[in-house]
């Protein structure tokens, strides 16, 4: 949260990254991946990369190629339609990125005709059946903008070439050798992320054909996990020869898969559904599992923690400094605040993990309580129902817990603020610096960056000491949560910003323990939605978009196979600023309105339509009380006029 300034660096960095194109070096793929080499003086730089991370140049790519011996009279045309005379048959395009056409073309009648996205590259694919050990040549003719052209799962080293562009046809060409027990590879075409369409036509991929591909065996061992109030999670044994999965529900297709789980979101709450999974293949789909039933949980059942009202008010309240908004004493914090954080306690130092918190002094705020009066207006709060938290962090409160030692402090300070002022819990709002992954952790669910295993573990810590009754709440910025949509950490090569997505995995490794989560839908740059859409700070379809993914999941860096699964309802409030003078990104009342219209009834849902609807969502948070105040209470009359059902 911010203290005096309404930008922060963070939300400008992004804001300007990805009106760039994106976090560029995220979205390069294994397809696609960077060179450590310059590129050549004659070769073009993509959009947001710096020349150390764009692709080589043709000639370097012919020279890295696997080497691999040349056709043999055995050899034979693999690929399926590679000139698109039957339209897109054989081959699957992202976000439905690719059509054919019928001008141009380079031979016969038909071509393909793909344009990326500043989120997708346009990437078009065919499995092919291939022998183990074998040479292939792969070659096709591109023009237009960016073209790549490549083989990925070779079993040796997966290989591609490129073209910046071309005004006119191009042959890109290739070779490769299989590995020892490679049977299939893909065969694909992207552009690049945000540029003009490319165009592909007669491509080939010589060498020895392959056993063909029959349909998959239907899986076994299907299994539902334990069900939310609008969610199951799924498992199931791995099928040989399956190239992904597709999942239904109730008889109906619910999503599609590569790995061997799932989570089925957007579900009423206790309802019993059927589920079954299907496996898949360029030959066809399995017959479906036998069903499993599962029955989702109860909505609005109390999450973890203390027992809060149905749909609650969060809001930050300026302790320890008064800012613009001016300094407001804890006796004069209107009842309509359900949980009242304290901004903020601070670390002595960065990496030391001992946080320190005290009243605003006198000499910054005149009209500031003693430290009694403010612990006995704490008490009065508690005894109307009230919690009142220790925020740890804050936009200068930068908190890295990069030892054990750190970790320890942290459990041993906060404790020690904690008891002293008779607090119900902790809020978390690391920000900044204070996450980020090391290059190499890329699963979200198994982290190994010490400062996130060491978070997660002082707050099961305190969460023991001080059992059932402790409020746990967090208030990450969407850099840190939403965007791990498209990027996380700084992605399987490096290059990316490794803060992306830093708080997922101390969310996912809390989530039974969490009682709310109410991330900054403010100070932030544009974000892609489910609907692979960017959206802006400010309206409705913002706040609607950003919960949305947090009630439904979604795959981490486009990743199906790391599904982040979905938060309850009723652990979620939606953060906004009090005021314009809080922060970048003020809704409006009437557009908050809107947002909450929507999320919880299906009305008012404007261009973005949610995977579900949620009744029980749990409510608002704000920065900053102080704000709300200074803006005359206009949030949380809001708030208490909404027909909440």
């Amino acid at each position: 949260m911010d203290r005096a300034r309404r930008t922060r660096p963070l939300a400008a960095v992004l804001a300007a990254v990805l009106a760039a194109g994106g976090l560029v070096a995220a979205t390069q793929t294994a397809e696609a991946r960077p060179h450590l080499t310059a590129p050549s003086a004659t070769a073009q730089v993509p959009p947001g990369t710096t020349a150390a991370q764009a692709p080589t140049s043709r000639a370097a790519t012919a020279a890295q190629a696997v080497t691999a011996g040349t056709g043999t009279s055995a050899d034979t045309e693999l690929l399926r339609n590679g000139g698109f005379e039957t339209a897109l048959d054989g081959w699957t395009c992202s976000a439905g990125s690719g059509a054919a056409v019928t001008s141009p073309v380079h031979g016969g009648t038909g071509a393909l005709k793909a344009t990326p996205t500043g989120g997708d590259n346009a990437r078009c694919a065919q499995t092919v059946a291939v022998r183990p050990d074998s040479a292939y040549t792969l070659s096709g003719w591109v023009r237009g903008g960016y073209a790549y052209l490549g083989a990925s799962g070779t079993g040796s080293t997966d290989t591609y070439t490129w073209t910046p562009s071309a005004a006119d046809w191009q042959k890109l060409t290739t070779t490769f050798r299989t590995g020892p027990a490679t049977t299939s590879v893909t065969v694909y075409t992207h552009g690049w992320y945000g540029t003009a369409a490319y165009h592909a036509d007669d491509l080939s991929l010589t060498g020895p054909g392959g056993d063909p591909v029959t349909v998959p065996a239907a899986p076994t061992g299907l299994t539902a996990g334990t069900p939310t109030s609008s969610s199951v999670p799924l498992t199931w044994r791995p099928v040989s020869g399956a190239t992904g999965y597709t999942v239904y529900r109730d008889g109906v297709k619910a999503l599609g898969v590569t790995g061997t789980s799932a989570t089925v979101t957007g579900l009423a709450a206790d309802t019993s559904y059927g589920f079954q999974v299907a496996a898949v293949n360029s030959a066809g789909e399995s017959p479906k599992s036998p069903v499993v039933t599962a029955r989702t949980a109860r909505g609005g059942s109390p999450g973890p923690g203390p027992q809060l009202p149905a749909h609650a008010l969060v809001g930050y309240l300026h302790a320890s400094f008064a800012n613009g908004s001016g300094y407001t004493r804890m006796a004069d914090v209107p009842d309509s605040w359900d949980v009242i954080n304290l901004a903020f306690g601070e670390p002595t130092s960065v990496t030391s993990g001992d946080i320190r918190f005290a009243l605003c002094p006198r000499t910054e705020c005149p009209n500031v309580e003693s430290p009694d009066e403010f612990k006995a207006a704490v008490k009065a709060k508690q005894a109307a129902g009230k919690k009142v938290l220790i925020s740890i962090g804050g936009q200068n409160g930068q908190v890295q817990l990069a030892t054990t030692a750190a970790r320890d402090a942290f459990v041993a300070s906060v404790s020690k603020i904690i008891d002293e002022y008779g607090l119900d819990g902790l809020d978390i709002d690391f920000e900044g610096h204070s996450l980020s992954l090391n290059t190499g952790d890329t699963d979200f669910r198994s982290p190994t960056t010490p400062v996130i295993v060491n978070l997660i573990s002082a707050l099961k810590t305190l969460k023991a000491r001080y059992g059932d009754d402790f409020v746990l709440t967090m208030a990450p910025e969407t850099f840190f949560v939403q965007l791990g949509y498209q990027f996380y950490g700084s992605g399987p090569w490096g290059g990316q910003d490794p803060r992306a997505g830093a708080y997922l995995p101390v969310i996912h490794a809390l989530r039974d323990d969490l009682t709310l989560l109410h991330v900054q839908d403010y100070n932030s740059g544009p974000i892609m939605g489910l609907d692979n859409q960017y959206h802006h700070m400010g309206s409705a379809d913002f706040h609607i978009a950003m919960t949305d993914m947090l009630l439904t999941g979604f795959p981490v860096a486009g990743d199906a196979s790391r599904f982040f699964p979905a938060l309850r309802p009723e652990q979620v409030a939606v953060g906004l600023p009090a005021s314009p003078n809080a922060g970048n990104g003020h809704t409006p009342p009437a557009e908050v309105n809107k947002a909450l219209n929507c999320l919880t009834r299906n009305t008012d849902c404007g261009t973005y339509r949610p995977h579900g609807t949620w009744p029980a969502l749990r409510g608002l948070m704000t920065w900053s009380i102080n704000w709300d105040r200074f803006n005359a209470w206009e949030f949380s009359r809001n708030f208490d006029a909404y027909p909440w059902r």
